[in-house]
């Protein structure tokens, strides 16, 4: 068993938490929403008043947090992490951030005296729920291998993608492909009908041929070939498009830094920015289908 502080209750923090729980870890647990700290509760983890009471004695430390200034802030304000926890505590952030903050929290953190890596993750609150993340680490090979015990309780795959930094260099890559690859998936769905080739058809040959991918096969934008898809159920989230942006947005900052040429990563930010300016940011990002038929 290991005393773990877990701050950020959101979406998919709170599956996160329940998890460590479930994996017999002493979790204590905090949130500016007071009904997530009872939820998380109510789920076996002990509430905690304030960052302070929640780091006081913590092995290990676990945040997932909105954006970079909220990391910044959490662990180094005034009366941020590393101000309270012990020395020894390795800290885990799971926020997605821009790569730059990340690198900067690495540093912050090791002149402090504190081993941390940066862990975003994939596979939504579905596998948030299920225990069953991909987290990509980024850090100090002590640090990864202090972290990887309690992320193994969180998720099913958990990679080290190498310095500080790193795991959201891998976070972003990845988001970038899967929102091209998802508006790819949707209109060849909707040439597919157009042209008189119903769904599922499409789906039992494209899934099986060279135009297979994860937002065809798993997360099927077109409703009925994928069940457990977001599609049969009117693009409830998921992985909504306002996340989807956020990570583009990402991408694209940190690909102007580096300069890189990713042409259709923003044609991608630019095709959930507009979803989202009419008003379809809670949408699954999957929901593009209904930009693609013009149905909304």
């Amino acid at each position: 068993m290991t005393n773990i502080a877990f701050i950020g209750l959101g979406n998919m923090g709170s599956g996160m938490c329940v998890n460590l729980v479930k994996a017999g870890h002493k979790v204590k647990a905090f949130d500016l929403s007071p009904d997530a700290i009872r939820a998380a509760e109510t789920n076996g983890a002990i509430a905690a008043s304030g960052i302070q009471d929640a780091v006081s004695d913590a092995e290990c430390v676990v945040t997932m947090l909105p954006a970079g200034k909220h990391v910044l802030e959490v662990y180094f304000g005034e009366h941020g992490i590393t101000s309270s926890a012990p020395q020894n505590a390795v800290l885990i952030d799971c926020s997605t951030i821009a790569v730059e903050d990340a690198r900067r929290a690495a540093e912050n953190a090791k002149a402090a005296g504190f081993l941390m890596v940066d862990a975003p993750v994939s596979g939504g609150t579905a596998a948030a729920d299920a225990g069953t993340l991909t987290f990509m680490v980024g850090g100090p090979d002590e640090g990864f291998a202090k972290a990887k015990p309690v992320l193994d309780a969180m998720g099913k795959n958990v990679f080290h993608a190498g310095a500080a930094g790193n795991g959201q260099v891998a976070k972003i890559a990845n988001n970038m492909l899967l929102g091209i690859s998802m508006i790819g998936t949707c209109e060849a769905f909707n040439l597919a009908e157009k042209l008189g080739l119903d769904a599922q058809t499409f789906f039992d040959i494209a899934s099986t041929a060279s135009g297979q991918c994860w937002s065809m096969t798993s997360y099927c934008p077109s409703p009925g070939p994928v069940p457990a898809a977001p599609s049969n159920r009117d693009y409830q989230p998921g992985f909504a498009v306002a996340m989807m942006l956020k990570d583009l947005k990402l991408a694209a900052g940190a690909a102007d830094e580096a300069g890189a040429n990713i042409e259709f990563g923003k044609l991608a930010e630019a095709t959930y920015q507009k979803l989202s300016e009419d008003g379809f940011g809670g949408l699954d990002f999957s929901g593009v289908m209904k930009r693609v038929k013009d149905e909304i």
